[in-house]
């Protein structure tokens, strides 16, 4: 009998597993892939959940990957829900829950399918599964621990999808072919404490972090590449902790967001905000202190094989040729990208991490679908 992924959506979703934590939805799947065949094996690094997946043989010629997370973001008012978060509640042909859209849809479309396929048509390959708990908190141990242990137990994947959400409006509109690199920098300029008064008594750090943010908010990083949007710069914070209007404050923080396409690098983004910082420092005779974090640098898959035979099989399955596009934020696709090449295709994302999370149970279905299509062609 063929695995529903409406129902086995609704199971996931009644797991609590808001990052860090389980919630019994790797369990879940473990019991599920096993019981279909599958080896698993719990790769659980520094308190991180994860979870990996073979049918076939170890090292195969052909072996096609699905990358998806089963963690999920907080609930957040859970009074401005109107249903459970928890509980998969179905009304009028949709399903409501925390993670129904991003991504325990996906994760259970994906796995039924795969389910079906290796029990209804064995392939001559490999099939594999890789499964995270760690996808929407700090990343660092999730499908980075996975691939590791993969390479060290000479696991591989030949292609791979990542079950994203990625259409904006309808099914089957958009396939992502790469990502945008992203990396926040956070900024202190510190001066000398002093009464508003007498301010040549002190040195304001203020004007100074109003004009840096100003020149790093104002400069145009790019026009945009052949596959990407201009990169962005957004500042998001500045605070000094100042309560006092009759106090020139001996510091001030700032942080700011850079989202770069394929003409940059993080190294590079990183050289040219240092220079913005050493111009201000000694424009004000200020001491600035720049720390940043790179979450990912963008890549792309370029347009062929792969994206080729997905577009196909979604285009069979709901009647929509899907845009090609490198738009949004970032995935765990950028760390698969290291280990073979990648796209993402999954359900409409409107409603992820809003309170009364939903997906039409219909987009499951279609979801699975495309997803058995797939691998049908892959390996036909």
């Amino acid at each position: 009998m063929p695995v529903d992924p409406i129902a086995l959506t609704a199971d996931l979703i009644r797991c609590p597993s808001v990052t860090p934590i389980e919630g019994g939805a790797l369990q879940l799947l473990d019991a599920l892939l096993s019981d279909a065949g599958f080896e698993t094996t719990r790769i659980d690094r520094n308190g991180t959940p994860n979870l990996f997946a073979r049918w076939g043989a170890r090292g195969a010629n052909k072996s096609f990957g699905f990358n998806g997370h089963t963690d999920v973001v907080p609930v957040g008012d859970e009074a401005a829900w109107t249903v459970d978060p928890f509980g998969a509640e179905v009304r009028d042909g949709i399903m409501y829950g925390r993670g129904a859209t991003d991504m325990k849809s996906g994760v259970a479309a994906f796995a039924a399918a795969a389910i079906d396929f290796v029990k209804d048509t064995p392939p001559d390959g490999a099939i594999i599964l890789t499964i995270t708990g760690d996808e929407e908190g700090p990343s660092t141990d999730g499908t980075i621990a996975l691939l590791d242990w993969m390479q060290s137990n000479n696991e591989a994947m030949t292609a791979c999808i990542v079950g994203e959400p990625t259409c904006p409006n309808a099914m089957g509109e958009m396939i992502k072919v790469g990502r945008r690199g992203s990396l926040t920098s956070h900024f202190t300029v510190t001066g000398k404490q002093g009464h508003s008064a007498y301010p040549h008594r002190a040195i304001n750090p203020m004007p100074a972090m109003a004009r840096l943010v100003d020149r790093l908010a104002t400069h145009e990083m790019d026009k945009g590449s052949d596959h990407f949007d201009a990169s962005t710069l957004a500042v998001v914070t500045i605070d000094t902790g100042n309560p006092a209007t009759n106090v020139i404050p001996a510091s001030c923080k700032a942080s700011a967001n850079v989202r770069f396409n394929d003409l940059h690098t993080s190294a590079d983004v990183i050289g040219w905000m240092q220079s913005e910082v050493d111009v201000v420092a000694a424009e004000f005779g200020v001491q600035i202190d720049m720390n940043t974090r790179v979450s990912g640098e963008s890549f792309l898959t370029p347009p062929g094989e792969l994206s080729d035979l997905v577009s196909a099989a979604v285009q069979t399955e709901t009647g929509v040729t899907p845009e090609l596009s490198t738009t949004g934020g970032t995935s765990d696709a950028r760390f698969v990208k290291n280990h073979c090449p990648v796209v993402e295709v999954g359900l409409v994302g409107k409603t992820m991490h809003q309170v009364d999370e939903c997906v039409p149970v219909e987009q499951i279905t279609q979801l699975k679908a495309i997803y058995s299509r797939v691998l049908r062609d892959y390996f036909a």
